[in-house]
């Protein structure tokens, strides 16, 4: 019985984790979104400082890390909506 209330407990630490490593990819997306948007601006401003294969490089990964993260948003809903149709 013992291993089942710490097994309990680890699973609710565990859960603390899952939010705070999907809000921690939330704000990388975001900050390589901001990223990928102010380097598009310096650029097409004429910034001599601002290369077009960087600002090329900081989109194509901000919109790998949005796929991504819809991808996980999917998947996390498909699984939501299966153990919400089984029956008990």
């Amino acid at each position: 019985m013992r291993g089942n209330a710490a097994a309990g407990a680890s699973g609710a630490a565990s859960g603390t984790d899952f939010s705070q490593a999907l809000k921690s990819a939330l704000d990388q997306v975001n900050s390589a979104q901001t990223k990928a948007r102010e380097l598009d601006t310096q650029f097409q401003m004429g910034n001599p400082a601002v290369s077009l294969e960087e600002t090329v490089l900081a989109s194509q990964s901000a919109s790998l890390g949005f796929q991504t993260l819809v991808s996980t948003r999917n998947r996390l809903v498909a699984a939501y909506n299966e153990i919400m149709n089984m029956q008990v």
